[in-house]
């Protein structure tokens, strides 16, 4: 399981790409939050009053950003080595097979926001992107979407920025489907994964957003809706261990 945030996400994944991306065109997207540089296009003034949450607390949709990236900053330097303990490496596998499905060609566009990766890096926001309409092949997004304030509008602009006939690539933490192996996740995300975090990060709050962050996300049915929603068609999911978590595959038709 992938810690909150999305920096260190895919350098794994991202090393990967490397190998197998060679003559695509490949764009990471650094997430921007309050305190990070400005990004390359001026991210809205107006904010809403409105509340939202951060894991299981309640909070004013103006703090959220700060506080996710307040996670990140904490998370950063045990990243990888938490990713690989709390999921026993099977993050890896998640990866590559979002990868597989991917299957880029030579010359494809790829944009990966909230990766943290990539040939050219451009921070911006996954809600008010920072490029033309139009524009990319691919959109990716791992373990970052859950993160945002506004899910809609991230997916909104995922379907903005594609070609006509892109695709939109998410993995995700979702719902376990077995009420066994359900229990067992449970115990083992509240009672373990905290642990974890303070004995190898020295940060259990920020893994017990993972947890909470995790549990307030839809289900793999609501995620696919907000996904047709946003414009795309042909939307399908494959649920991967048990549920845990989740492809979500678009089109924008």
């Amino acid at each position: 399981m992938a810690a909150p945030g999305s920096c260190a996400l895919w350098s794994y994944c991202g090393r990967g790409w490397s190998w197998a991306m060679r003559g695509c065109q490949l764009l990471g997207l650094r997430s921007s939050w309050p305190g990070a540089p400005l990004s390359a296009r001026l991210l809205s003034q107006e904010k809403r009053a409105t509340e939202t949450h951060f894991g299981f607390e309640t909070v004013s949709e103006e703090e959220k950003g700060g506080k996710v990236y307040q996670v990140f900053e904490s998370v950063a330097k045990k990243y990888d080595v938490m990713n690989d303990m709390m999921s026993l490496g099977i993050h890896r596998v998640w990866k590559d097979l979002l990868l597989w499905k991917m299957r880029p060609l030579p010359g494809t566009q790829l944009l990966d926001v909230a990766g943290g990766t990539g040939l050219a890096w451009v921070l911006g926001d996954a809600e008010e992107l920072p490029f033309d309409d139009d524009k990319f092949d691919i959109y990716t997004i791992a373990f970052g979407i859950r993160n945002v304030t506004h899910i809609d509008q991230a997916l909104q602009e995922a379907h903005r920025v594609l070609k006509p006939g892109g695709r939109f690539l998410c993995l995700e933490f979702s719902q376990v489907n077995n009420p066994l192996i359900s229990r067992l996740y449970d115990l083992y995300s509240f009672q373990v994964i905290p642990v974890l975090g303070e004995v190898i990060a020295g940060d259990w709050k920020s893994y017990q957003y993972l947890v909470e962050s995790i549990r307030k996300f839809p289900s793999q049915e609501e995620f696919k809706e907000m996904i047709e929603d946003a414009g795309f068609h042909k939307v399908t999911y494959e649920s991967l261990t048990s549920g845990i978590v989740a492809i979500h595959s678009g089109f924008k038709l």
